[in-house]
């Protein structure tokens, strides 16, 4: 009984792998991957130089003191006194979230929508002239049908 379940466990475990959208998921995340690390290089070589030369810091080191006065160590950068809010790198990420969403939804999204909805005009088009050609069908076979009443003498030609 188990061995049946374990064959059977296995050839849907491989159904799945072997299914389209797997693939595509890895080929997506493989991708979004590479496409992250591009949007945080442009935050952090780009925005936080900007952002930097209006304030007076790069937009990473900008904090804020939550409790006592905040002491850093020079050597290492880290805190040694008081509790620091590093609000800077929070607002970096949310850029560069934003970014790539940005990106995504104006370069994937949107023309794959358009896209989308041009196949599905073209589709529902074709479906109608297709109904169209049916309703014509008909009619000529009812014309049809009345013609070969009215030959045999049928006179009175059915609804």
């Amino acid at each position: 009984m188990s061995e049946t379940k374990k064959v059977s466990l296995l050839e849907g475990f491989k159904a799945f792998l072997m299914r389209g959208n797997v693939i595509d998921l890895a080929v997506a995340v493989v991708i979004g991957a590479a496409f992250t690390n591009i949007v945080n290089s442009i935050v952090k070589g780009v925005i936080n130089p900007l952002v930097g030369a209006f304030g007076t810091k790069d937009l990473e080191h900008y904090s804020s003191c939550l409790k006592g006065p905040c002491t850093t160590d020079p050597a290492t950068g880290e805190a040694t006194e008081g509790i620091r809010i590093l609000w800077g790198s929070v607002l970096s990420a949310t850029l560069s979230f934003l970014i790539t969403a940005a990106v995504v939804y104006f370069l994937m999204v949107l023309p794959m929508a358009k896209y989308l909805a041009r196949r599905a005009a073209m589709q529902a088009a074709k479906e109608g002239v297709q109904e169209t050609l049916e309703v014509s069908e008909l009619e000529v076979l009812k014309e049809i049908r009345d013609v070969l009443v009215a030959q045999r003498g049928g006179g009175s030609s059915p609804a």
